[in-house]
């Protein structure tokens, strides 16, 4: 299907209608909280599966929030006398918000999602019809420059990013525009790229209808709008990272070979950065026979940069394969097509020898330390979002412990960190565990296993006391050679502080 069969998008040229719109939608309390009142949890979370009958049974009164949930979410037309007590029907017609659809009736042109944004402020996400629910499952056609509302994805990397207020900051790849719409909120200059133009065009829709100040929105393809000489503070990206033959829809594919488009975007944004300035990525990277995945992913870290890297799932080649053809709905189609694409996918991956696919986040901070610092793990169990304090957190102690050898740790004093459990695993009735286990109720919700003297060093770090003063204790207390505990136990504290168990004093 071409951009054609697309329909036509609101004019960005009338403010003042955007204006009275963003008015009328707050006044009948088509927000997040108010959609959720209205439709119940159940209805709710069904939309985000794609799934709108709940929805539709639960706005089938007269009221001004069931009228306009059913025009701008689930796409239903709507009596023009009955929403003209609602909207400014005349107005929204004219700049293309609606459209006359039959006699007496309007329908939206796009989609509108009520977003809440992370300070408790009403936005809203504009997108192309069909995609405000259930993100890509909920598309009923994929036109090729089709733009999707609010995913998984989207808020993923809003819950990663680290909020701190900053002069310039850049979005790769907008879509429509809520990583700009968040990046508004404590940035000074938002700017925003996209190969697709409509994308830019429905972003600034978004960003006005959201009551967020104008981005400077440029077409081009990740950084090539982009001057050599412009540097920036924050740098997200939820770029088109789909490892698939071809390039078949623009949101998803991005025309590369392999991994090669992630590898690139990396790779590309350390000129980019200014000095303490981060850089925020999701990305799908292969994994090559005979390649541990963590080498691959360390090349790809620009000179400069520090790196926490981030692996959340992996899927076999069949499984990742399938994921995507169902995205498109191929499933749906003739079976010969859908066995055909299927095996132009698992020849590709053949021909590269890739046996799965890993997908996660990457973020970058630029450094001017002599040796960076690049942590690649594995980490697919539950976290708290959103994590941008938590991000933080980890760079402040990557630079703390560059900074302290293992005689300034033991001069150091800390404290447990909140929300810090221990757990002690054994055989019932036996005197002592076989293991401790100190456990995070935060954040990354990390579990690492210690020994004794470990567990006992954290339990009483307060503050008080300097780590070797602690250890000296402990050492006397279990009949322990104190000059042995202090040359053995500072790479556990080293791991305690960069795993967040621990924080400096």
């Amino acid at each position: 299907m071409s951009n054609a069969s697309l329909s036509p998008l609101p004019s960005t040229d009338r403010p003042d209608v955007t204006a009275r719109l963003r008015d009328a939608l707050l006044g009948a309390s088509f927000t997040a909280d108010g959609l959720l009142e209205l439709l119940g949890a159940p209805a709710y979370a069904a939309l985000s599966r794609s799934e709108t009958v709940p929805a539709l049974r639960a706005t089938r009164g007269d009221t001004p929030l069931e009228l306009l949930v059913r025009l701008f979410l689930l796409q239903q037309p709507v009596p023009h006398a009955r929403v003209g007590g609602v909207l400014p029907v005349d107005a929204c017609l004219e700049s293309g918000w609606l459209d006359r659809a039959g006699g007496d009736e309007v329908a939206a042109t796009v989609d509108v999602r009520p977003y809440g944004g992370p300070g408790g402020e009403d936005w809203f996400i504009v997108s192309d019809l069909g995609c405000a629910v259930g993100g890509a499952g909920g598309i009923g056609n994929h036109a090729e420059g089709v733009v999707l509302g609010v995913g998984g994805a989207s808020t993923t990397l809003a819950g990663l990013t680290v909020r701190t207020p900053v002069s310039a900051a850049l979005d790769l790849g907008t879509g429509s525009g809520i990583q700009a719409l968040h990046a508004a909120a404590h940035a000074t200059r938002v700017t925003a790229t996209d190969v697709n133009p409509r994308a830019l065009h429905i972003a600034a829709l978004t960003l006005a209808l959201s009551g967020a100040p104008a981005a400077d929105l440029r077409e081009g393809s990740l950084y090539e709008p982009v001057a050599d000489d412009e540097t920036y503070d924050l740098i997200v990206s939820n770029p088109p990272f789909v490892i698939s033959p071809g390039a078949r829809l623009t949101y998803r594919d991005g025309g590369m070979g392999g991994d090669d488009l992630c590898r690139s975007l990396v790779q590309q944004t350390g000129e980019r950065l200014n000095e303490g300035g981060f850089a925020h990525f999701l990305a799908n990277w292969q994994h090559v026979e005979g390649e541990d995945w963590t080498d691959r992913l360390r090349s790809w870290v620009p000179r400069g940069c520090d790196a926490w890297i981030v692996q959340r799932e992996v899927q076999d080649v069949t499984q990742y394969a399938e994921l995507w053809l169902r995205d498109a709905g191929d499933h749906r189609g003739d079976p010969a097509e859908y066995q055909a694409r299927y095996d132009a996918w698992l020849d590709e991956f053949e021909a590269r020898k890739v046996k799965a696919v890993g997908f996660g986040w990457i973020t970058l901070r630029r450094t001017g330390a002599a040796e960076p610092s690049v942590v690649a793990e594995e980490w697919p169990h539950p976290v708290e979002q959103p994590l941008g304090e938590t991000v933080r957190a980890h760079f402040d102690r990557v630079d703390y412990l560059r900074a302290h050898d293992d005689a300034a740790l033991l001069e150091a004093h800390f404290t447990l960190s909140g929300e810090v459990v221990q757990e002690q695993v054994g055989l019932p009735g036996a005197e002592d565990p076989e293991h401790v286990v100190l456990r995070q109720n935060r954040g990354m919700r990390r579990a690492t296993r210690v020994d004794t003297v470990g567990a006992g060093f954290a339990g009483v770090c307060d503050g008080t006391m300097s780590a070797g003063r602690i250890l000296d204790a402990i050492a006397q207390l279990v009949g322990e050679d104190p000059v042995a505990l202090r040359d053995r136990t500072p790479a556990q504290i080293r791991l305690l502080v960069e795993q967040g168990f621990l924080e400096p004093a």
